[in-house]
């Protein structure tokens, strides 16, 4: 069992920056791999961002993101996290900390625990 909570979203104007934080915990957290999805209203939940399992430092990006965010791990304690830079109006959604085991990683599908999310909101 694995638990995921999501903190760090707000509001901050186009061109701002924000870091969100996942704390995870739970016994078999080490077996899993973290990522990051975001929803705005009235559309489905897409991949943000992700690390690949354990021991691996590889990291994946959505192109919509790419050279802005970067995703990091606390490797000195069961964190993550997704720095957001150059932040756009169409960043604005809420956004999802994830855990997997196995599947593909930009499927929702793959991940099997979700946090309740943070909201992000970018204005123009």
């Amino acid at each position: 069992q694995v638990q995921l909570v999501e903190s760090g979203g707000g509001l901050v104007q186009a061109g701002g920056s924000l870091r969100l934080s996942c704390t995870a915990s739970g016994r078999t957290f080490s077996s899993y791999a973290m990522g990051w999805f975001r929803q705005a209203p009235g559309k489905g939940r897409e991949f943000v961002a992700t690390i690949s399992f354990s021991g691996n430092n590889t990291y994946y990006y959505a192109d919509s993101v790419k050279g802005r965010f970067t995703m990091s791990r606390d490797k000195a304690k069961t964190m993550v996290y997704l720095q957001m830079n150059s932040l756009k109006p169409e960043d604005t959604a809420v956004y999802y900390c994830a855990a997997r085991h196995s599947g593909s990683y930009i499927y929702v599908s793959s991940y099997d625990y979700w946090g309740q999310g943070t909201q992000v909101t970018v204005s123009s």
